[in-house]
């Protein structure tokens, strides 16, 4: 726990409806590509499981998560896991619960001996880009207009980190 209160943990099953609350609240067209989830949805799943999940807590309530999964089924790619899900409240943002969220994902990746940590990040997303380039993420690549968003076609820049050396 942090001197502010926040502590990490991993998600619960009744986590979900806070989960979902988050990424209602969340939701901006800078950062995401699908339309806006509702706030009363089901939200763990047979592709959305708890366990994928870290949560950060302030004063008894979720205020931002960080979901990592592995990137396909592949046995052959076990050692690659990839964030997809993201998020904290607005009113909790300016307080550092992004960067510990992601720390706490880079551990657990490090201690499931995953090799290498990826990310999709809308180019347009100058914030989330800053943060995953102070975490230690780079552009792997860049698919270029990869989206057409509010009228304007935007980059899906592919970011990664790799948790050993590469011998």
């Amino acid at each position: 726990m942090r001197s502010d209160g926040v502590t990490i943990r991993g998600a619960l099953t009744e986590d979900g409806p806070q989960l979902a609350v988050i990424d209602h609240e969340a939701w901006s067209r800078t950062s995401d590509v699908l339309p806006q989830p509702a706030r009363d949805v089901e939200y763990f799943n047979e592709r959305r499981a708890p366990e994928q999940f870290l949560v950060a807590e302030s004063q008894g309530l979720v205020v931002g998560y960080v979901r990592q999964v592995p990137v396909t089924p592949l046995e052959s790619n076990r050692h690659i896991r990839q964030i997809q899900g993201f998020a904290v409240l607005p009113e909790a943002r300016g307080r550092g619960i992004g960067a510990l969220l992601l720390d706490a994902a880079i551990e657990a990746a490090r201690a499931d001996r995953i090799r290498r940590l990826t990310l999709r990040v809308l180019g347009w997303n100058v914030n989330a880009r800053r943060l995953y380039e102070r975490a230690g993420f780079t552009v792997d690549g860049i698919l270029p207009g990869e989206f057409h968003l509010d009228g304007h076609y935007v980059d899906d820049v592919l970011m990664g980190l790799d948790l050993v050396d590469r011998t």
